[in-house]
């Protein structure tokens, strides 16, 4: 008889895919408690001042309206205890509970909350003609030119914002050849399919939250905190995310303002975000503009490198998109200067999306190593090569593992590269200019503290817990994987349990750390089973495994085996129901230990893509991409290379699309739903090629993956803007790349 082939490493399908598909699996907005009512918020008309009063009669005197809630009547909310999420450096987020005060701090804001018996009641009061607002309005910070700045050491209290190593304006001034660049990407927002949501319950003094949430243990924390509540009367839950991209990973103003509306009407509520206010209440990726100098030898070898970002946030909010992060190290180089500035506009708070700094970092990095290859006459793959980071430089560590020399290769292969004519404008197909561009992706290896729990019964079935979240990316699945690996099960012998206070903690799914993170702690709890199921096993010299060693035995195929010989084994539920217990369980928690000293972790990839233009009307269309990547061990090539073609469509959109447009006199958005933020479509969709390079990093953790949500979108749209360099012979530096840059 064969071994059991293992789950890891396999195209498994989605355990979650047929209660998506049937529509049984439950998202925030379909919880529907008896009894619950509807809040609809209002939001300002200016970006700064002050409210000074409300007329409320004309929608509480509308039927089915229960309360018009203000800052002159909602219930006491405590500052948001930022320092508990973030106890190193500023907190990125609002400290600011909604209807705190009566300020106006961005166009937009929610200045009241009108709840009824039905949505469409609600929405009919909140409307402008219904709840009256006065303001006394103050001239708005609206260009960045203008904006206080300040210079933020940290970014999440984790990475250092300011670094630098050797005499950059010197390495410069003597450097053979240097490019000095500006480089600028514009506000950006999540769009998911799934709008923000939450439905509040209060029972006998506990909080119970329904959230669209990537992270319930920092919403009960936040909500205990805001309403005064210890921990255990606040749970959070949410089995399932209808997409996110960073925007639901914290606790917004419709989250309290739900709870604040529960607790004042004495019922359930639900609060939805309309798709406008996504725009004003849910996060986006600030705008950055990034100055970026380098220096090199005539051969090609970097001697200097800046890069200085200045970012846009809000005045209530500390975030800084950290663009410089992957310059400190991507390249081997002697003398680095990387700064990072903010500006505070009377805008909505930003927040983390998709590889946060990395992707705006990137688009800039990688133009302009590609103007410094034009400029140096060398092929772009070549000048990475020369400049390959043997190991981390900035912190003066090996890498863990590291094969991007190996992405360089596979990936020019599979593109055809070698027959790429350097010269622009010189590739065609028949009136069409061709432009082939390339750029290097990259993304840290984080893994955070984590918790789970196993219960494994008599009857060969477990059920693993873990306040993780399946946001899209297929976590249910690569978890089940990997605990049916570490119990010896078949992947169908294993149930798991996600998104709920209730359950061991887990970090934000963000960051690409889920899996290394929460595997680990499911791999770490397995083996407590497995001890404690030795100890039964070894208890009685009747049995097969009587007096085997705790690491003596391994589990395999639904029983647990000596090691020292295969032979002798003895079944899960056997040794059970000779002790009489119909399961066993254990809870562990993990964290990162003492290689995070000794090594640094990084994912990296090489991206490949051509454009087609036509020279009389210039619009980019994007034919091909290619990308090879190394982020560790595949756990499941086929959710992996998923992951990979969404991570390369957002990082498309971003290149020839997605732009925020705000009213530079009143700070409104402009474009605030999907007619004028523009995402691709499948007809945009070119053809795409993905490939692993699938060595495990067992130094990083026992998983073997660094993980790769967010690897895909880094580096995607310099490499666009190469090819449209190549194609036209034109450099654009602006994104998104439009018409009116190539005309």
């Amino acid at each position: 008889m064969s071994e059991p082939r293992p789950a890891v490493g396999s195209p498994h399908d989605r355990v979650d895919g047929t209660a998506k598909v049937t529509g049984r699996a439950s998202y925030a907005a379909e919880h529907h408690p008896a009894g619950v009512v509807h809040a609809v918020v209002v939001t300002s008309t200016i970006a700064r001042g002050r409210v000074t009063g409300y007329d409320t009669a004309a929608a509480e005197n509308l039927p089915g309206v229960l309360a018009v809630i203000t800052a002159r009547s909602a219930p006491k909310m405590n500052p948001v205890p930022g320092r508990e999420l973030f106890p190193k450096g500023d907190p990125p987020i609002e400290l600011r509970p909604p209807l705190a005060d009566d300020k106006v701090h961005h166009f937009g804001q929610a200045v009241a909350v009108v709840v009824a018996d039905t949505f469409e009641r609600a929405a009919a009061a909140a409307a402008a003609d219904r709840v009256r607002v006065a303001y006394a309005a103050e001239e708005p910070t609206l260009d960045p030119a203008k904006g206080a700045r300040d210079k933020p050491e940290t970014f999440a209290g984790r990475e250092e914002l300011q670094h630098r190593r050797g005499d950059v304006d010197e390495a410069l001034g003597r450097a053979d050849t240097k490019v000095e660049v500006t480089y600028r990407s514009p506000v950006e927002h999540h769009h998911p399919v799934e709008p923000a949501a939450c439905v509040a319950e209060w029972t006998d003094g506990a909080l119970t939250l329904h959230d669209s949430s990537r992270w319930v243990h920092a919403v009960r924390k936040v909500a205990a905190g805001v309403f005064g509540l210890t921990p255990d009367k606040v749970r959070v839950v949410c089995p399932f995310v209808g997409g996110a991209f960073g925007s639901k990973g914290f606790t917004w103003q419709h989250d309290l303002l739900a709870a604040a509306a529960a607790k004042a009407v004495g019922r359930p509520v639900k609060l939805v975000l309309t798709r406008a206010q996504m725009a004003t209440l849910a996060g986006h990726r600030p705008e950055a503009v990034q100055a970026v100098a380098l220096g090199a030898t005539k051969d090609g070898k970097l001697t200097a490198l800046r890069h200085a970002t200045t970012s846009t946030t809000s005045p209530l909010a500390a975030f800084v998109e950290p663009c410089g992060t992957l310059s400190k190290h991507l390249y081997s180089c002697p003398t680095v200067d990387v700064s990072h500035r903010v500006v505070r506009l009377n805008r909505s708070s930003p927040v983390f999306m998709r590889a946060p700094g990395e992707a705006a970092g990137t688009f800039a990095l990688e133009s302009a190593m590609d103007e410094l290859a034009n400029a140096l006459g060398l092929d772009p793959v070549d000048l990475r090569l020369r400049n390959h980071a043997d190991r981390d430089e900035e912190k003066g560590r090996p890498w863990s593992s590291k094969h991007l020399r190996e992405c360089y290769r596979r990936g020019a292969e599979r593109f055809g590269w070698a027959k790429r004519d350097p010269k622009p404008r010189s590739m065609r197909d028949g009136r069409l200019l061709v432009g082939w561009g390339m750029a290097t992706a990259a993304y840290p290896g984080i893994r955070a503290e984590a918790s789970a729990s196993i219960r494994l019964s008599a009857d060969g079935l477990a059920e693993v817990k873990c306040a993780a979240h399946e946001i899209g990316n297929g976590a249910y699945t690569v978890l089940t994987q990997i605990a049916a690996d570490a119990l010896g099960l078949p992947a169908d012998r294993v149930r798991v349990e996600l998104g709920d206070t209730a359950l061991p903690f887990a970090p934000a799914a963000g960051a690409s750390q889920t899996t290394a993170t929460v595997g680990s702690a499911l791999i770490a709890a397995a083996d407590a089973v497995r001890v404690k199921l030795v100890g039964l096993a070894a208890a009685d010299r009747r049995w097969p495994l009587f007096d085997v060693p705790a690491d003596g035995a391994a589990l395999a195929g639904g029983k647990l085996v000596a090691k020292d010989n295969p032979a002798k084994a003895d079944g899960y539920g056997d040794i059970l129901r000779r002790a009489g217990q119909m399961e066993i369980s254990a809870e562990v928690s993990v964290k990162p230990g003492e290689e995070k000293e000794k090594f640094s972790f990084l994912s990296t990839g090489a991206q490949f893509v051509e454009v087609k233009i036509d020279p009389d009307l210039p619009r980019v269309r994007v034919t091909r991409v290619v990308g090879v990547y190394d982020p560790g061990k595949v756990l499941n090539p086929r959710l992996a290379r998923s992951q990979f073609l969404g991570g390369i469509t957002m990082g498309l959109g971003a290149a020839l699309l997605e732009r925020t447009v705000y009213d530079p006199r009143r700070g409104s958005v402009v474009t605030p739903d999907l007619e004028g933020y523009l995402v691709l479509v499948n007809a945009d969709a070119p053809e795409i090629d993905v490939s692993f390079i699938d060595e495990p990093d067992y130094a990083f953790n026992p998983t073997g993956g660094r993980g790769l949500g967010e690897l895909g979108i880094t580096g995607l749209a310099a490499a666009v803007a190469n090819a449209v360099f190549h194609a036209t012979g034109r450099r654009v530096r602006d994104l998104p790349i439009t018409l009116d840059h190539l005309l």
